[in-house]
């Protein structure tokens, strides 16, 4: 069932969410204010020592090899938490690596913060399920 409530923000950050629904083709406020409400909560739920697994997936230039061997330095010190690592060349520009990871929710967080963080990464999700 869907209730209905006023909402008052500031004119900044009233423009932030229309420029954030067309960016991400949401129909409406609503609807994005609803997705973000939603993946709030289930980030919340991941700072907990639940056991998880899931796919870090990282998007960056292949030819700048500094990346490369920063998100292998990073997987190197992280191998109890790491079940496998793949690199697909999507085009001579581009490098899709994915990172398939199991562990406690914070843990593989804390992880894909510093993988994700790596500078040239043009983009890094982290995505999760509980395993226990």
């Amino acid at each position: 069932m869907l209730r209905r409530f006023g909402v008052s923000l500031e004119e900044g950050l009233l423009e932030a969410l229309d420029t954030y629904v067309k960016s991400n083709g949401f129909a409406n406020r609503s609807q994005a204010i609803r997705f973000l409400v939603e993946k709030n909560i289930t980030e919340e739920k991941w700072h907990c020592n639940h056991v998880v697994a899931g796919t870090v997936v990282l998007m960056y230039d292949q030819a700048d090899q500094k990346i490369a061997q920063e998100v292998e330095e990073v997987q190197l010190k992280n191998q109890k938490l790491i079940l496998s690592s793949s690199q697909y060349y999507i085009n001579e520009n581009f490098c899709l690596h994915t990172v398939t990871v199991m562990g406690e929710a914070h843990s593989l967080t804390a992880l894909s913060e510093k993988l994700t963080s790596i500078k040239g990464i043009k983009h890094g999700k982290l995505v999760m399920s509980r395993a226990d």
